[in-house]
């Protein structure tokens, strides 16, 4: 329920007040409606409207009792809860996680306003449903299962018209509601937006929900719009056996649903084709005509374990793989220099395009190290949900997680004790977990989540990313503080396309793949000459399929390359760019030029690209119009 971010008039509320306590009338038009059936349910439990209602919150026992029974909620909910408490702080209002029930877990903001909340028991261990307190956003939100602003002396008890609130119920992807995330200030504070922002949290965490698995059924991430694939506005829908078992909100709105159609809905009766389009073309067109953009995850018996694997712990790189870049001479001084620099106990950050082996490099970088047979642990910042990063990275006390071990996880950063951290797409990690990693890097200690002794710590730390990390700076999205703590040395790898000597790279690997097979010279020319916007990883994929599809000891010819490296070669967009070209338009040229090779299939010019579909459509920003 949105409305003016001005103040309620208090002469009317205090008119309405009169009317509907004091003389029986109903004060149509003079409050909102929810606030006014609030009112009569409140009436109707006999609750008092001029007394401090009676709020006992529970001891520190049973608050962490009731933390732990509601575990993946606080979990799920921690960056977002962080996030807008830094913004609290400084318009002073606090940000309060409760569940279903209204029991509080969390607030945190304002340490001003925390105290005068606190003089009416709004904080952790209260409970604030309606049937004990009165109206109230917490309480009404859960009462009408919707987002609901509550202000000033709209509040039922007298004695809360000191506040201002605003809350939206969390739901889970079967439709059940598992919480309420709320916003409160001061009631002599306008709370500007403070709706929007609370539902717009909401809406995130609900996503981070699918993350920890449908079990047995396949998950469609799907808009009419591409370019909202990847985020909380994307539609998830899961079906089991045809049938309708799980969504979000964005994902019920896509097809005009409630949550009480889960269960009911059929796929056949929302869709116009089989879910294998989806799959293959990245396309689907529901039983209006419209056509939707997106992917399927397929069942798993446990989605929990594929959120694991962007995690790698092992003793020692290697650099013998096919994929591993060939140390020439300018990568091997390269690599020197960031030797020294890292058994000095400086972080170094490697920066480079998707595919030109950024990890690789710092494998090979651990493995010449003095840290050489010490852990390297990989944790990659993009694959892993928001809500598991924190726990993985800073481990957490017994109990702290739904289906974690009993005795808890001392996390990443310990395991990596002695050897390597190596942090992949840094750019993407949550802005709300950047200032704890920073202290972490500060002070080399720790405290796991849910308490615990501080832990001191001792690794050396490698970054990555794809991200131009001062304009994330910048943007916002990333801090400073933290930008400069992990930037004192980089090391930025080429983009295959910006390489000299291509034809012998091609060969060099060709002897490493190619198990006696042989490339014919226009073959080698071609694939020296193409773009490769997923670099060298595109390109291994690429030699790994020639080698597969072809006789051992055979010459394999230009006829046998793919589609994209066969058509249109003497055109700029498949030729790589000049070198003065930007580096965003270079990328995009070469891969609008696969998608054109491939007939306008997105999903097959993924495929070859080596890259995911909704990176393809995120880097073209393709029209809905075009055919895919």
């Amino acid at each position: 329920m949105s409305r003016p971010s001005a103040p309620p008039d208090e002469q009317r509320i205090a008119q309405a007040r009169r009317a509907f306590f004091e003389a029986g009338r109903t004060p149509v038009g003079q409050v909102p409606p929810a606030i006014l059936q609030s009112w009569r349910r409140c009436l109707g439990l006999g609750l008092a409207a001029n007394a401090r209602p009676a709020i006992e919150p529970i001891d520190a026992p049973r608050l962490r009792t009731l933390r732990e029974q509601h575990e993946q909620l606080w979990r799920l909910a921690r960056a977002e809860v962080e996030m807008l408490a830094a913004d609290a702080a400084n318009t002073g209002s606090i940000v309060i996680l409760t569940d279903a029930e209204g029991w509080i877990l969390d607030a945190e903001g304002n340490a001003e306003f925390l105290d005068k909340a606190g003089r009416v028991a709004l904080m952790p261990g209260a409970c604030w449903n309606e049937a004990r307190v009165g109206t109230n956003a917490i309480g009404t939100a859960i009462a009408d299962a919707r987002a609901v602003e509550v202000r000033g002396a709209e509040h039922y008890a007298a004695p809360h018209r000191i506040l201002n609130c605003s809350a939206a119920p969390v739901f889970d992807p079967f439709g059940r509601m598992v919480g309420v995330l709320d916003i409160s200030g001061d009631a002599m504070v306008a709370p500007m937006h403070a709706l929007g922002l609370a539902q717009l949290a909401v809406a995130n965490i609900e996503h981070r929900y699918f993350d920890e698995g449908i079990t047995d059924a396949d998950l469609l991430r799907v808009h009419a719009n591409p370019a909202l694939l990847g985020s909380a506005r994307e539609g998830l829908l899961a079906f089991r056996n045809g049938r309708l078992v799980a969504a979000n909100r964005a994902g019920l709105a896509l097809f005009g649903l409630e949550r009480a159609d889960l269960g009911r809905a059929s796929y056949e009766a929302m869709f116009d084709g089989a879910l294998s389009r989806l799959r293959d073309d990245g396309v689907l067109q529901d039983r209006s005509g419209r056509l939707l953009h997106g992917h399927v995850d397929g069942p798993t018996r446990s989605r929990r374990a594929r959120a694991a694997s962007p995690i790698t712990v092992s003793a020692s790189g290697s650099g013998t793989e096919a994929g591993a870049p060939l140390f020439d001479a300018k990568l091997e001084a390269e690599l020197g220099r960031a030797c020294r620099v890292l058994d000095a106990g400086i972080p170094v950050l490697v920066l480079g395009e998707t595919g030109t082996g950024k990890e690789v490099f710092s494998r090979e970088l651990h493995r010449r190290s003095a840290r050489a047979g010490k852990p390297f642990v990989a944790v990659n910042c993009a694959a892993l949900p928001e809500g598991l990063i924190e726990a993985e990275l800073f481990g957490y006390e017994s109990g702290a997680f739904t289906g974690a071990r009993k005795d808890g996880s001392i996390g990443l950063l310990r395991q990596a004790d002695g050897g390597i951290l190596f942090l992949d797409e840094i750019g993407d990690m949550p802005l709300a977990l950047q200032p704890r990693l920073l202290r972490v890097l500060q002070d080399r200690e720790l405290s796991p989540l849910g308490g615990g002794k501080p832990v001191k710590l001792d690794f050396a730390l490698v970054c990555a990313t794809h991200r131009r990390l001062e304009d994330a700076v910048a943007e916002g999205r990333f801090r400073a503080d933290l930008y400069y703590r992990i930037s004192h040395h980089l090391v930025e790898l080429a983009p295959l396309r910006e390489q000299p000597g291509r034809e012998g790279l091609v060969h060099s690997l060709w002897q490493r793949i190619g198990q006696g097979r042989r490339l014919s010279d226009e073959a080698v020319e071609r694939l020296a000459r193409y773009a490769w916007p997923g670099n060298l990883r595109q390109l291994v994929a690429s030699l790994r399929t020639l080698a597969a599809l072809s006789e051992p000891g055979s010459l394999i010819g230009a006829d046998a390359l793919p589609a994209y490296l066969q058509a249109r070669m003497d055109t700029p967009a498949v030729v790589a760019p000049p070198a003065s070209a930007p580096l965003d338009s270079m990328t995009r040229a070469a891969m609008r030029a696969a998608v054109e090779a491939c007939d306008g299939n997105v999903a097959r010019a993924a495929r070859q690209l080596g890259i995911s579909r909704s990176t393809l459509y995120r880097q073209l920003g393709r029209d809905p119009r075009q055919r895919h």
